[in-house]
């Protein structure tokens, strides 16, 4: 028994079920829609799938055959725009978080049924406050947007709302006099590093990745163009900052251009383009090597609760509450990314970044020893 219509088909098969057809604008062939108990429902299927068409949604029930985690690999493969911390980061999450629950599944049988009990168990499985089911949900909502795009899913089931927000707790704030310590304890040839860290709001890899050329000493500038990263096989790659924002040039604040000077003199070779702060050997600083260093420092003066990254963290909070420092000014110094409007704004911000840097000078130093010129050290 057949039943024809201009759109779509609906039969009934042996098995006593109803199996709909629907029209292939493209192809102009019927493709089949699945089988339903009554014929009813394979109408309803029919007229369904010709709404979707006609908003331009529908795709070919076939076309979601694919696996989440065939998908998966071939998406990542293609981005060839990942920076390599980035891809390590979606191979990680991918490979512990979303594939062994959702990897073989078809995508077109992935519903926001499925995405709401996979989210609800991998919060149930990390401690409070893991930001790993925020970047889990938010990778998983990007491939399969790629899914729709390549018009393999109808839509993307990744609808569940705030979910992929991070709620990072507050990290501390050093005082002055804790950061002072810190470059001491430090030791003099790391000295720098962590003043530069704090008072230019500089990241680890941005500090790694400074050459000679571009500390600028006569207008107290350091300009940042690449950084230097770390991968989990122990190689190190360097490349440009991974936005436009990055990209920067930040006032230093006069009082540790002294300290910044002493070490450019004592530590860095002279070539343009010799590294600032090189390892041991001579070669790019490496975050392992100099987590061991700073744990201790951080020890020997009882902060043990801070981390190297919050001394950007104080830097930036310290900027912040200079007088009449504008979203823009504090955006261009810390290498925010921002809308397109706000970085139009970088050059007219110089002159307020010379500001942040000179108040930021006033609150240094009451707390430091004076520096011995490199003159008088010599003579």
């Amino acid at each position: 028994m057949t039943g024809k219509r201009q759109f779509g088909t609906v039969r009934k098969v042996p098995s006593g079920r109803w199996q709909a057809r629907i029209r292939d604008g493209g192809t102009n062939r019927l493709v089949p829609l699945g089988t339903f108990p009554t014929k009813a429902a394979a109408d309803e299927a029919i007229s369904m799938a010709r709404g979707q068409q006609s908003r331009g949604l529908w795709v070919k029930p076939s076309a979601g055959k694919v696996t989440l985690a065939t998908y998966a690999d071939g998406w990542l493969a293609r981005r060839a725009d990942l920076r390599p911390r980035t891809r390590e980061l979606y191979e990680s999450i991918l490979t512990h978080h979303i594939k062994p629950r959702l990897g073989v599944g078809e995508l077109g049988r992935i519903t926001s049924g499925t995405v709401r009990a996979w989210h609800a168990s991998l919060v149930g499985a990390t401690p409070s406050g893991s930001l790993v089911p925020a970047k889990s949900y938010r990778l998983l909502r990007t491939i399969l947007g790629g899914a729709v795009d390549d018009e393999l899913i109808a839509r993307n089931p990744c609808i569940l709302k705030g979910v992929g927000v991070e709620s990072s707790p507050e990290r501390p704030v050093a005082t002055v006099a804790e950061v002072m310590a810190l470059a001491d304890a430090v030791g003099e040839r790391h000295r720098a590093l962590v003043l530069l860290a704090t008072f230019a709001s500089l990241r680890l890899g941005e500090l790694a990745g400074l050459r000679r050329r571009d500390v600028d000493l006569l207008h107290g500038t350091v300009t940042v163009v690449e950084t230097v990263q770390g991968l989990k096989d122990g190689s190190l790659v360097t490349g440009p900052p991974k936005s436009d924002a990055g990209r920067r040039t930040v006032a230093i604040p006069d009082a540790i251009t002294a300290d910044l000077e002493r070490h450019l003199s004592l530590y860095t070779a002279s070539a343009p383009d010799a590294l600032v702060f090189a390892g041991e050997r001579g070669g790019p600083l490496r975050r392992n090597n100099w987590n061991v260093l700073w744990r201790r420092a951080a020890k020997a003066v009882g902060v043990e609760h801070l981390r190297f990254h919050d001394l950007r963290h104080t830097g930036n909070t310290l900027a912040a509450a200079t007088p009449g420092v504008s979203i823009k000014d504090l955006m261009s110094r810390m290498g925010h990314n921002s809308p397109a409007a706000a970085l139009r704004y970088q050059h007219a911000t110089r002159d307020r970044d010379a500001t942040i840097a000179r108040a930021l000078s006033d609150l240094i130093r009451p707390e430091r020893v004076a520096v011995i010129p490199i003159a008088e050290a010599r003579s």
